[in-house]
């Protein structure tokens, strides 16, 4: 079984955020460049994310960031004619609107930050909302899959707790589909031993990397893991800045190939 590949899509600062350019043109080319270049390259899917919009909140984010991750996603498979599968991630946690964008956008999956227990991150505390999300998936679209970080990055689990407890609580009491394990920030390297401690804590579940996977890691992160979420190790030289590039997503495709083989 090939091991899954998810590109990621840093979508350039959307309406209202600091760093908004004015132009939605320039959103949706940039996007449909990017997923061209995953495309071109063999990934599976994509998800995309409201990555440009830092600051972010811990609550739910305003309604013109739903509206223009909409229209991303429409331009993508009507006008750019991206025939991937996506997804969606509204940062920093904002659950229920990526089920409003799957559920009316053609969504395959939603990723969740914090799905359940709490963590202390630079937004400050952010609690999960499982009991909200699993009920409003029911209602809206009982088709997409949840994916939820376990000890998600750029964050601390409030009150300690292990990983290995965090994971089984947001796999069987949280009812996530699957489990992302990530590093400590963006484009940080994933530790193999944590990926090893929620395999070994959740031998039925599915589990991504969430960051830092690479030509040289992804070897050794699909022992344990059934697929990468990359974003920053493809993109032009590894900077994080700069636009995807297809022959960095081919190799990469490669050397995932050449290991589930």
């Amino acid at each position: 079984m090939c091991a899954k590949f998810i590109g990621v899509l840093h979508l350039i600062p959307l309406p209202g955020s600091p760093r908004w350019g004015g132009s939605m043109e320039d959103v949706c080319e940039r996007a449909a460049a990017d997923a061209r270049a995953f495309a071109e390259g063999g990934a599976d899917s994509l998800v995309i994310e409201n990555f440009g919009d830092v600051p972010f909140t811990s609550e739910r984010v305003p309604a013109e960031t739903v509206a223009a991750m909409a229209t991303v996603a429409s331009y993508l498979r009507q006008v750019a004619e991206i025939g991937l599968p996506f997804g969606f991630n509204v940062l920093r946690n904002d659950p229920l609107s990526g089920l409003g964008l799957a559920a009316t956008c053609g969504g395959e999956f939603i990723r969740v930050n914090v799905h359940s227990g709490a963590m202390v991150t630079d937004q400050g505390v952010i609690e999960g909302q499982a009991f909200e999300t699993v009920r409003k998936r029911q209602q809206l679209c009982a088709n997409v899959a949840i994916w939820a970080d376990v000890h998600v990055k750029h964050a601390q689990p409030l009150g300690g707790g292990s990983l290995e407890d965090a994971a089984k609580d947001v796999l069987h009491r949280g009812l996530a589909d699957a489990l992302i394990v990530s590093g400590v920030a963006t484009g940080e390297s994933v530790d193999a031993d944590d990926l090893r401690v929620v395999r070994q804590a959740c031998p039925e579940a599915q589990i991504y990397v969430g960051s830092g996977a690479s030509t040289d890691s992804a070897p050794r992160l699909l022992e344990f893991a059934d697929g990468l979420i990359v974003g920053t190790s493809v993109k032009a030289d590894g900077i994080l800045d700069q636009p995807v590039d297809p022959a960095r997503v081919a190799a990469l495709r490669a050397a995932m190939d050449r290991k589930r083989m």
